[in-house]
């Protein structure tokens, strides 16, 4: 393996870090010089020596193999979380060691999960990086980078293939440097249209740009203590509810609907499943609450019931409302979504719509091949006929991700943690939700869960975030030396 090439190329991905730092120090320069101000800059410093320093000394490349291309993806993901807890640890108070790293991971990998008792507490600039580290992970590190290096479709494709899902790049109809150029152009988008409504809505700049990062990135990192409740108004939470489910949406198709070149989302069976499955699960969900007497009057419970449930199954993870006091009933519709999430070739982390989708046809087909044995049933999406090896690694995937979701659960319960908090907790981190349910509720945090607890959930937050193969298959490629 060339180191040369792989050191060259995470060097620019910590540029793109560096970048933000300074933007996120003047953030703190125009609030007053603000307590951020000297852990940004010098994190910005530091940051920028160790990315530049490749480039100084390092010629370029326009070669690169299978290995070096995972190398990249997953130093870019994990050095990026390393330089991006600086500020933190820098700026101390509740940023310890652990919980700097896992404040860093969880905005990176656009998780949301936080250990912060009072975010209000925190200055403007260090809140400006926090939300920069959702928007940067929401596009992934690995993307942005691309746009800066040479155009060598060969080295840009490789990459590419590797920072999106395999299930996502059988939906684009792209080349390596257009489907850049797409996700490109409708995360800013998305990102600066979010913004004005939010500012029409009432929210200050500061505010409506620190949660549209947050929303495109289907992260959600606040500014505020009790999240999207704080600002108290239906119209932000119809705004934020029309862009999480946006941000889920594949970034491709989008593109199509937004272009011109397809006026209708609806003909994608991936599309209708996952806004289907939401708008089941935000009427059921609210129709238990109402009923069970959790709330008074309809408009609370269609209000809390519908963010909840889009939050959740966008994987963004704000909150305008308690949902630990939500009955057994509506907790689980929650914890299905938070492991179901949104579609592949968004911004959303988590098992994803698509797989659900085939392992639904999948059994379906199984089910008429039981009742006919001799028929020849195909599994079918739209008008696409699923290879067998597609529902194959689909199920793979599936199984394996359910299964490192409840060993982390039971690893989490073995610390101590309660039972609903340990694996409302490991499914949140590994579908990079945010919030679980208890203490790590929509309007808690993570301040209470031991430090191997959060040593462990920043790994599932990673795993999830790369869909697992990338980061086990470093490990596989090494091994093999």
């Amino acid at each position: 393996m060339n180191l040369k090439v792989v050191t060259r190329n995470v060097g620019i991905a910590l540029l793109l870090n560096a970048l933000f730092m300074y933007i996120s120090a003047i953030v703190s320069a125009i609030y007053g010089f603000d307590a951020s101000f000297s852990p940004l800059l010098l994190s910005a410093i530091i940051t920028t020596v160790a990315g530049g320093f490749p480039l100084i000394f390092v010629r370029k490349f326009y070669s690169i193999n299978i290995k070096e291309g995972f190398t990249i993806v997953v130093l870019s993901w994990v050095l990026s979380c390393l330089f991006g807890m600086l500020p933190y640890v820098l700026y101390g108070g509740e940023f310890t060691i652990i919980n700097s790293w896992f404040e860093s991971v969880s905005g990176y990998t656009t998780t949301g999960s936080t250990i912060l008792n009072d975010i209000e507490s925190i200055p403007k600039g260090l809140l400006f990086w926090r939300s920069s580290t959702h928007w940067l992970g929401g596009i992934g590190v690995v993307l942005f980078m691309l746009l800066v290096l040479p155009a060598v479709s060969s080295f840009r494709m490789r990459l590419s293939k590797m920072e999106i899902s395999s299930l996502s790049k059988d939906n684009f109809k792209f080349k390596a440097y257009q489907t850049i150029r797409v996700i490109s152009i409708v995360y800013l988008g998305l990102t600066l249209l979010e913004t004005l409504m939010l500012m029409l809505a009432g929210m200050s700049f500061f505010d409506a740009i620190n949660h549209s990062f947050a929303t495109i990135a289907t992260g959600g990192f606040s500014t505020k203590n009790l999240s999207i409740k704080s600002f108290d108004s239906v119209w932000i939470d119809i705004i934020i509810m029309l862009f999480m489910l946006l941000s889920g949406i594949h970034f491709g198709l989008l593109y199509s609907a937004f272009s011109g070149k397809s006026s209708n989302l609806f003909r994608s069976p991936v599309v209708r499943y996952y806004l289907l499955s939401i708008l089941a699960g935000a009427i059921i969900v609210t129709l238990n609450i109402k009923f069970s007497g959790i709330y008074t009057n309809w408009g609370t419970a269609i209000r809390e019931g519908f963010f909840q449930v889009v939050s959740v199954g966008t994987t963004t993870g704000f909150a305008n409302g308690d949902s630990s006091i939500w009955p057994g009933f509506s907790i689980l519709i929650i914890i299905f979504f938070t492991i179901q999430c949104a579609c592949s070739g968004s911004t959303s982390g988590g098992m994803k719509a698509d797989r659900v989708l085939i392992f639904f046809l999948a059994v379906r087909a199984q089910i008429i091949k039981q009742i006919h044995p001799n028929a020849v049933v195909g599994v079918k999406m739209g008008n696409q006929t699923i290879d067998k090896e597609v529902i194959y690694s689909t199920n793979l995937f599936i199984v394996l991700y359910i299964l490192i979701v409840f060993i982390s659960a039971l690893f989490l319960t073995g610390m101590g943690t309660p039972l609903l908090e340990s694996f409302s907790a490991s499914a949140a981190c590994m579908g990079n939700v945010g919030p679980g349910f208890g203490k790590i509720g929509s309007l808690g945090n993570y301040a209470s869960i031991p430090f191997l607890g959060k040593l462990l959930l920043t790994i599932q937050m990673l795993l999830g975030r790369l869909e697992i193969y990338a980061l086990l298959l470093i490990f596989a490629l090494y091994r093999r030396r």
